[in-house]
């Protein structure tokens, strides 16, 4: 009994489950209206979204197709409105509204977010790479089957004006694949571009402006000196290859009666000056006189002048190797040469500490170029080369010994190798607000391997003691002959 009012309870439960899925419940939002005359809403989604047909509401399976402005994409084309079952209330099924998006393979998928408007094209952040001449991106197309034909170019972005004048970039480049990169033409400096990546026939995927880096600027122009003002004038440079953010000036002056006097004065000048008084020209001095220009790139080419006091204003080149002073006592087997130094005149406020720089080489460049820059310290792995001896509190005249590997004040005075040529530059430095001053005495000198310590006095004395001996030679020799002559004429004379 009961097993049979057990059958009897289930059979009444399915039949009550069965005439709940026979009957549709309308859907609360359209309730009483048969399914095949009710609406979808208009969705909510992406602003930029075109619906077609646009209107507010939709038939349930109505295919309404999406799109986007140029450059953009929908994540779905197509979408349908459809309904599902949400819950079970009493025993009944409700449903609610949703859309559907066909996918690439033609099947339905329920929209479980919003569609949006994505770019086709994409330049990977972190890619973009400026330089003065050139631009590269690296790109992914989201959509392949959207990004056939694409091409790229670069183009000015204005028309270009004199004296700042820029060629066109022509050509464009066709882009192919998922991925790639593309590098812009060689382009002018410091200059305005737009790169462009875009479908036929007019659709641009991607715009982008830019201005290529800053370099270093021309050399400038025109340079010449102003007789009535006794300055050196030249030609601003235009801000074609970077800002003009000002000028350099450096002085070389040297002494053609003190070979080894050498005095480097840099300058920086706003960019709005464009002359400068040279020093006072003293008798027996040669000048050279660098300009360039500096942008944030660094300082460009430099227009010279160059002129000597005691002569034509015709150039005539130096050669600081040959017009150093010599060092006569070198010793080849200790390392060491002594150098005869006297402090260098300066002004009464300028420090006397005077720095004593070595540089292996004659090479005049080389010369100049440790007078004015900032040596290091002995290196041992990076000899030979240019290094500070020592540091030296010179108020009065002393002999130096180059060479005899004491460490000073942190510098080491490191032993001189034989066979090589050096430049000892006593240096003076001082600066200023706008300016530095290097002032250098040098000494030029060779070691050469086998040479005693003071080898150019007893060659001197060699070649007197050698000449003394010669001259008593020939008076003993004379000497022998004239008493042999005169004792074959007396045998002569008896014998008559």
């Amino acid at each position: 009994m009961e097993l049979q009012l057990l059958a009897l309870s289930f059979l009444l439960v399915l039949v009550t489950l069965l005439a709940a899925h026979g009957q549709e419940e309308p859907d609360p939002k359209v309730q009483g209206v048969p399914w095949e005359t009710e609406m979808c809403q208009r969705p909510r989604w992406d602003s930029r979204l075109h619906l077609a047909p646009d209107q507010e509401n939709y038939k349930k399976n109505e295919d309404v197709m999406l799109s986007c402005i140029d450059g953009f994409q929908p994540t779905f084309t197509h979408i349908k409105c459809a309904r599902e079952v949400q819950s079970i209330s009493h025993g009944k099924p409700v449903y609610r509204e949703v859309w559907r998006g066909r996918n690439s393979r033609g099947g339905w998928t329920r929209i479980r977010s919003s569609v949006e408007c994505i770019e086709v094209l994409q330049v990977v952040p972190g890619t973009l790479e400026i330089s003065s001449t050139s631009i590269k991106l690296n790109w992914t197309c989201r959509f392949p089957d959207a990004c056939q034909s694409m091409r790229a170019m670069c183009r000015l972005a204005g028309p270009s004006t004199p004296p700042c004048e820029a060629e066109e970039v022509k050509g464009e480049e066709m882009l192919h694949g998922q991925e790639g990169t593309f590098t812009c033409p060689p382009l002018q400096p410091f200059t305005y571009y737009s790169v462009i990546i875009s479908l036929p026939p007019s659709t641009i995927l991607f715009s982008w402006l830019v201005r290529t880096e800053e370099t270093v600027p021309d050399k400038p122009e025109k340079l010449w000196l102003d007789p009535s003002t006794g300055s050196l004038r030249w030609k601003a440079l235009p801000s074609c290859k970077g800002e003009i953010i000002g000028y350099q000036l450096n002085v070389t002056t040297r002494s053609t009666q003190d070979g080894g006097f050498l005095e480097i004065e840099r300058l920086r000048l706003s960019s709005s000056v464009t002359k400068h008084p040279l020093p006072e020209h003293s008798p027996g001095s040669s000048y050279v006189v660098t300009v360039q220009g500096l942008t944030a790139a660094g300082a460009g080419a430099a227009a010279l002048w160059e002129f000597q006091t005691n002569s034509s204003d015709t150039p005539q080149p130096l050669d600081p190797a040959g017009r150093c002073r010599s060092v006569p006592d070198i010793s080849p087997s200790q390392g060491t040469a002594v150098l005869p130094l006297r402090p260098i005149a300066s002004p009464p406020e300028a420090a006397r500490e005077h720095q004593l720089v070595v540089a292996a080489t004659h090479n005049g460049t080389v010369v100049e170029g440790a007078c004015s820059e900032e040596p290091q310290p002995f290196n041992a792995s990076q000899q030979p080369g240019t290094y500070v001896a020592a540091v030296l509190n010179l108020t009065a005249p002393m002999d130096f010994v180059l060479g005899d590997g004491i460490h000073r004040q942190g510098y080491h005075n490191a032993a001189l190798r034989p066979g090589s040529d050096y430049t000892a530059l006593l240096r003076l430095v001082h600066h200023s607000q706008q300016a530095e001053k290097f002032t250098c005495v040098c000494y030029s000198f060779s070691v050469v391997a086998g040479q005693p310590p003071g080898l150019w006095h007893g060659t001197v004395i060699g070649v007197v003691v050698l000449l003394a001996l010669l001259l008593l030679s020939a008076g003993i020799l004379w000497f022998v002959l004239s008493r042999s002559v005169g004792t074959v004429r007396v045998q002569q004379g008896r014998g008559q």
